[in-house]
């Protein structure tokens, strides 16, 4: 009774609870209990694992191990898959991402973009154009040799960059997959399983678009945003490269006949400029040309240059990647006074405006070699075939535009102290208002020159009008006809009592052939007009 009465007085063993069901506390709690609960793993009340039917689980594994390794494979690639690379004279980056369509998108912001059908898959490439390196686009128009160097190189750095986009793309995409993987199994042969069925799926994916890869179709690509223009801007792409690469071996040869120029002109018993004559250049409408550079150097260093005025249009589109063209600025070495045209921005003139020699006018005034100029930016910013010098088609809204911004730097002028030299617009159809505040106004955008006179205002001093032709050559709309279009710039001498006296007109290639040609105009009498002297180097062929 005794053993029976102490076994009854000891305590009653507790039934254990139930487990009471925590939030979990990580997203890698979330993760593993998703995955335990894809792969059929319950609990018991104890804690304990409750397996299902064995064909059931089977297929939730393998459903969950197929969810987990698409789910990686996307997120790699969404974090991993690009590259930088150089492609030619541009910084480039190309990235990969998951689509139903494929294709290619070739980014040029901010001007728009080209689709290219190139190939079928779910990937889609994307190649976005950075900045333009200012060495490697000087180096295609120096070295002859290096114009088909660079079309080769070009395959050569895309074909890399391809290449290195794949090899990142399955890196990445298979370790996001083991990660996401040991996350939700914490088991080595579901981790091993999901990391090899990514490599499958990206493996495919690649694979299938370098099979159906279509390289003719870069001849047909789509254009959006501003580069729906580009077709009519430039005219025939294949055409105009062709013309480019013989135009580019003949302008090898112009640098070494403009330093020939110097010493012809200056035996001229015409006029011999006199100590103290002030020489300014004046180019305007480089259009992104580097071959414009290499020639203004050699003219500033042989006709000793104190100044150079840029009447605008430096750039095409003027977009950020072109604002590293302006870097050859600071390599003159002299004072660069320059005012937007209809194809720069304001960040165009901002970069101009970092450069140490540069001076940006916009309604201001600056005095350079003592001489006093004052200029104003092109109203507009309209970077299109309808304000291109053969567009003809001033409106009149855009006619009081240009007015509206001339009479504004004329109140400018008028108001000088001391008086105003030179007068600078990009448009000379701006110009009327300026008549009789100076002596002399400069512009460009006609892509031709031009002289006249202003209509004189009553008891004003007279005011000649001289519209710089292109130096850059128009760009690439100057190879759309059958010549060249000629690069141009002029070389401007005031006396000491600020009065041109005489300027050169230089002219460089435009004939299809390797010459250089130089008129000299002297000014006797302003009321009679000038005299002109050709001088014309023998062409090097």
């Amino acid at each position: 009774m005794d053993g029976n009465e102490e076994e009854q007085q000891q305590p009653a063993e507790v039934a254990p609870t139930p487990a009471v069901r925590r939030v979990p506390r990580s997203l890698a709690a979330l993760v593993r209990r998703t995955g335990r609960a894809l792969a059929g793993r319950s609990r018991r009340a104890d804690g304990t694992e409750h397996p299902r039917p064995s064909r059931r689980r089977r297929l939730a594994v393998a459903l969950a191990v197929v969810v987990v390794a698409f789910a990686g494979v996307i997120i790699g690639t969404l974090l991993g898959g690009h590259v930088r690379t150089d492609v030619g004279p541009f910084q480039a980056e190309m990235s990969i991402a998951p689509s139903t369509t494929g294709e290619t998108t070739v980014r040029i912001p901010p001007l728009g973009a080209l689709e290219i059908d190139s190939h079928r898959g779910p990937v889609r490439l994307t190649v976005q154009l950075g900045s333009l390196d200012q060495r490697r686009t000087e180096a295609l128009i120096d070295d002859p040799a290096s114009i088909s160097r660079a079309s080769q190189s070009a395959v050569h750095d895309v074909t890399d960059g391809v290449i290195r986009l794949g090899l990142r793309t399955v890196g990445a995409a298979l370790l996001a997959t083991l990660l996401l993987a040991a996350l939700a199994f914490r088991d080595v042969r579901r981790v091993a399983w999901s990391g090899l069925l990514s490599l499958v799926v990206v493996g495919a994916a690649l694979g299938t678009a370098a099979l159906t890869m279509r390289p003719q179709a870069i001849e047909e690509p789509r254009y959006e945003g501003l580069l729906v223009n580009a077709p009519a801007i430039v005219g025939d792409a294949r055409r105009i490269a062709n013309d480019y690469s013989k135009y580019s071996e003949q302008l090898q040869r112009l640098v070494a006949n403009v330093s020939k120029l110097y010493t012809t002109v200056s035996t001229l018993p015409v006029y011999q400029p006199a100590p103290g004559t002030a020489r300014i250049l004046h180019v305007s409408d480089m259009h992104l040309n580097p071959t414009a550079w290499s020639l203004m150097r050699t003219v500033v260093e042989q006709f000793n240059i104190d100044a150079v005025i840029d009447t605008g249009d430096i750039t095409d589109w003027g977009s950020e990647p072109e604002a590293s063209f302006v870097g050859s600025i600071g390599l003159l070495g002299k004072p660069y006074i320059f005012i937007r045209g209809n194809h720069d921005s304001p960040a165009t003139a901002a970069a101009v405006g970092r450069q140490p020699n540069a001076i940006v006018l916009d309604n201001s005034i600056t005095t350079v070699a003592g001489i006093t100029i004052a200029g104003i930016g092109d109203p507009r910013f309209t970077p299109d075939k309808s304000t291109s010098p053969g567009g003809g088609n001033l409106t009149q809204p855009t006619a009081d535009q240009l007015i509206g911004s001339s009479e504004k730097l004329a109140g400018t002028v008028r108001g000088a102290n001391p008086p105003v030299n030179i007068a600078l617009v990009h448009d000379p159809a701006s110009a009327g208002p300026l008549a009789g505040t100076c002596r002399l106004v400069l512009a460009g955008h006609l892509h031709r020159r031009e002289v006249s006179r202003l209509p004189q205002t009553p008891g004003a001093m007279p005011t000649e009008l001289m519209v710089q032709g292109s130096t850059g050559g128009a760009g690439l709309r100057g190879l759309e006809g059958e010549k060249p279009t000629p690069l141009t710039m002029s070389v401007l001498y005031f006396d000491p009592q600020k009065q041109l006296q005489a300027y050169d007109d230089i002219q460089v290639g435009g004939t299809g052939q390797s010459q250089v040609n130089l008129e000299r105009h002297v000014i006797s009498d302003p009321a009679v007009g000038d005299k002109s002297v050709p001088v014309t180097p023998t062409p090097t062929r």
